[in-house]
């Protein structure tokens, strides 16, 4: 019996252990979409609805009623116990009187009270308009489709380096292998700032400064990162698919394009989306190299003047921002699981 009690008493543990998990997850999902949820709401209301002091947190413009000829401002009043939304219609400093706005007939309701202590009634009221003005005002389809052209164009060329370097270092031995890896590796600790005026320099003398090349050119150069998270997931793949493969004839290439790349899809989408949301988020870059181009500018730069000229409408700044983040959430949602899914095998040496 002792031992049914103790089963029982474990089993209940273990409930109340995963609603504890599962309460503290919800939590911190919550803090985390805060941001988000705060942009979400601004970018929906107007001017006003920012500046109205006592105004909800979501877009809301305040409840007036139409009696007589005339518009009154509707507030919430507690009569014989109930909440009521009624029309103040005659203001007093003890004493007013209210209309009913879903019973007009009905006449004058008197109220005794001080009518400022009362709540403002409001209706959610958002302003999709703030989105068509954001994407007029910045010329939107430009930005996008530069933003576009530098992340597709930079993340296949990070891919296609970084995969052929990983494959080297997961399937060749070679003299200083191991060295020459730990020296790609030591490219990732390398602070940006340190080879940034050399670079800078480098591509200026060569007359890149201004134009796409010096942010998607070195992309072609593998990135540390990069080759490490598919040389990870390259040394999980059986040899024996390789030696299979020799005996029909297949050669190094084809053993790479047919064999090993198949078995590492996860790995590689996992790769493709960290580097196109880092190209699509990527500020920095454009900001130096494009100067003096604003016909090319991405998003992110685009963005930034546009906070410049829109500094006290946060509404308008919100929709813009929410607008630039809208495909990266996108493609996220629709490659989440297999993303996840290479993200953690990357991490684990099989």
């Amino acid at each position: 019996m002792a031992t049914q009690d103790s089963f029982l008493s474990i089993k209940q543990w273990n409930i109340l252990r995963s609603i504890g998990l599962t309460l503290f997850t919800l939590v911190v999902l919550i803090i985390f979409l805060l941001p988000l949820g705060y942009g979400v709401m601004t970018s929906l209301k107007t001017d006003s609805q920012l500046g109205t002091i006592g105004a909800p947190w979501y877009p809301a413009s305040p409840f007036v009623f139409e009696y007589e000829g005339k518009e009154y401002d509707v507030y919430e009043v507690e009569i014989d116990g109930s909440l009521l939304e009624l029309a103040l219609v005659k203001k007093g400093r003890e004493a007013s009187e209210f209309i009913d706005p879903n019973n007009p007939e009905a006449g004058i309701i008197a109220w005794e009270g001080r009518w400022r202590q009362l709540e403002q009634a409001w209706f959610f009221d958002p302003v999709w308009e703030n989105f068509i003005t954001a994407w007029n005002t910045i010329d939107f389809p430009r930005l996008l489709g530069n933003t576009m052209f530098y992340a597709v164009l930079s993340t296949i060329g990070a891919v296609a380096s970084a995969s052929l370097v990983a494959y080297g270092f997961a399937r060749y031995d070679f003299p200083g292998r191991s060295s020459l890896f730990m020296l790609v590796m030591a490219t990732i600790i390398l602070p940006p700032s340190v080879t940034l005026i050399p670079t800078y320099a480098f591509f200026h003398r060569i007359g890149w400064v201004g134009t796409w090349w010096p942010l998607i050119v070195p992309q072609f150069f593998a990135n540390g990162y990069n080759v490490f998270l598919l040389r990870q997931f390259f040394m999980g793949i059986p040899r024996a698919l390789d030696e299979a493969a020799m005996i029909d004839g297949a050669g190094h290439f084809r053993i790479f394009w047919s064999i090993v790349l198949p078995q590492a899809r996860p790995a590689l989408l996992a790769v493709t989306l960290f580097h196109f949301f880092f190209a699509w988020n990527d500020f920095f870059g454009p900001l130096i190299y494009l100067a003096g181009n604003p016909d090319s500018y991405p998003i992110t730069v685009g963005l930034d003047g546009f906070k410049g000229l829109y500094e006290q409408m946060d509404n308008l700044i919100q929709a813009a921002s929410l607008t630039a983040a809208f495909i990266p959430l996108l493609v996220f949602f629709f490659a989440q699981r297999v993303f996840m899914q290479g993200v953690v095998i990357t991490g684990v040496e099989k």
